[in-house]
């Protein structure tokens, strides 16, 4: 639990006050210099972007220096076609199902909307939210975290610790529940794998599909903001039925393969 908490911390500091200023010293002089003033908005807009990927790339390093980034081949598997494909299934049906279950929860406050907005207004903020963050993530919360956690704890417990810490991780209230949901599927996918890979793959189409759809659709903040009435249902139960199933299928395949 001690290395867990240290990592999360570690991530946090680098994230939301290191990388920040190593950002801010030198676009504060670069603004200083073009236009003569400093605009409070203008700055932030100005790092949110480069911080966000600095933060990413430091705390990568920090986990291959400190060797919390695996080497061996099992890490790096892919476990086969027909899982990677199952897993894909699982995280878009899960994210459907965790977005329903959100749109019920609408009160709670998204306070980090309009960073996201910001991130999401160049390519730079897109790859650090579709791509590079997930990577990140993986690498750290299943890859150190989880796996940590799985050596002091029984499965059960390691993977709901994990998904709890991931969940805080987040620090956005809006963003606690789901990722705390999704993080139980992804820690339990590495649980049963030993493979970073699904992992990342699910993260990676998670956050890329959030992205899109962000993008495309502004005004919605949920699937239920997409479709309504009975199309919402229909799909929505669909959608439970191909999560369960994907499950299942995943725990079979993987039940197979250490027979």
């Amino acid at each position: 639990m001690k290395t867990a908490i240290k990592l999360v911390l570690i991530d946090l500091l680098i994230a939301q006050i290191v990388a920040p200023i190593l950002i801010m010293i030198p676009c504060t002089i670069y603004l200083l210099v073009t236009t003569g003033d400093l605009d409070k908005a203008v700055l932030t807009q100005t790092i949110m972007i480069p911080a966000q990927l600095a933060g990413q790339v430091m705390m990568g390093i920090y986990l291959w220096k400190a060797g919390y980034i695996s080497t061996r081949k099992a890490t790096w598997s892919p476990v086969s076609a027909p899982y990677l494909v199952c897993s894909g299934l699982a995280i878009l049906t899960g994210g459907f199902t965790v977005s329903a279950l959100m749109g019920l929860l609408d009160w709670i406050p998204d306070i980090m909307e309009q960073s996201f907005d910001i991130l999401q207004s160049g390519w730079g903020g897109i790859l650090a939210i579709a791509i590079i963050g997930p990577v990140l993530e993986e690498l750290l919360f299943r890859g150190a975290i989880t796996k940590a956690l799985l050596q002091q704890y029984s499965p059960t417990k390691a993977i709901l610790i994990s998904a709890l810490l991931f969940g805080v991780f987040h620090i956005n209230p809006a963003q606690i529940l789901p990722a705390f949901l999704i993080g139980i599927l992804f820690a339990w996918t590495y649980y049963k794998t030993g493979s970073l890979i699904p992992c990342i793959l699910m993260h990676v189409l998670n956050n890329s599909l959030a992205v899109y759809l962000s993008i495309q659709y502004p005004e919605a903040k949920n699937m239920d903001d997409l479709i309504s009435g009975t199309p919402y249902l229909l799909v929505l139960s669909g959608a439970v039925l191909l999560l369960i199933g994907s499950v299942l299928t995943m725990r079979y395949l993987t039940s197979a393969k250490t027979e």
